[in-house]
């Protein structure tokens, strides 16, 4: 009815993006180490329990592995051990896993005036890193690591911080994301959120409002949306 033809008209100003999984394709590369690491602890377990990590923070991640071996491995050695496969073993090499046309992408969306937003569990440090090596830093407006944040996705936390940052209502905002937590994080803030569709790693994403195929369908459907909501 009514409402809801009011609510189209919202033009889109602003794009939150995750990063792992969104950006590059690091799920693939984080989850194949952390499931070689888990089968030489002795962890014979499905895979799928491994996945679950998706989405959570570092701390978080290490808990949950803890659980997975019973408690036969100290939480210290699971995180020294994890530390030292991702950044001295095997480091990881942003540019080779960022998906394809990432960047043609994010300089579409500035050319339609949206701002951009990366909104990722990751430490900042590490966000502007890949950030740089992929040579897409200068396409954000803001970044927030959510080491600002008490509260890490599945809460909202994260997302609300950065509308505020870039000075937008909800309405005119999309979150894109993958993994159910961040999912979950876009749609507790209030915003609509679109998920890239992924079926490797059992992630729910039923709750997402929108699902694309890659970051070009989304840049299509906010061009669609914002002709529409401009020729009303």
């Amino acid at each position: 009815g009514y409402e809801n033809s009011c609510k189209m008209l919202y033009m889109i100003k602003a794009v939150l993006f995750d990063m792992d999984g969104i950006l590059y394709d690091s799920e693939y590369f984080y989850m194949q180490g952390t499931v070689a690491q888990m089968r030489a602890y002795g962890y014979d377990g499905p895979a799928k329990n491994i996945y679950r990590i998706i989405g959570t923070t570092m701390q978080k991640t290490y808990e949950m592995l803890y659980d997975m071996l019973d408690g036969k491995v100290p939480l210290e050695v699971i995180r020294e051990n994890n530390e030292r496969y991702f950044n001295v073993e095997h480091p990881i090499h942003f540019k080779e896993i960022m998906f394809p046309g990432v960047p043609q992408a994010l300089q579409q969306m500035k050319k339609m005036g949206l701002k951009l937003a990366v909104c990722s569990a990751s430490s900042y440090d590490l966000i502007v890193t890949s950030l740089k090596e992929m040579g897409i830093l200068e396409y954000f407006d803001f970044i927030e690591s959510g080491e600002n944040c008490k509260r890490s996705k599945p809460y909202p936390d994260i997302y609300l911080l950065a509308q505020e940052a870039l000075q937008v209502r909800k309405e005119e905002c999309l979150v894109y994301e993958d993994s159910k937590a961040g999912i979950q994080a876009g749609i507790s803030a209030g915003i609509r959120t679109v998920a890239r569709i992924d079926n490797r790693f059992y992630q729910d994403q039923s709750k997402a409002d929108i699902l694309v195929k890659d970051i070009h369908e989304l840049t299509e459907l906010i061009r669609k949306e914002n002709n529409y909501a401009g020729s009303n």
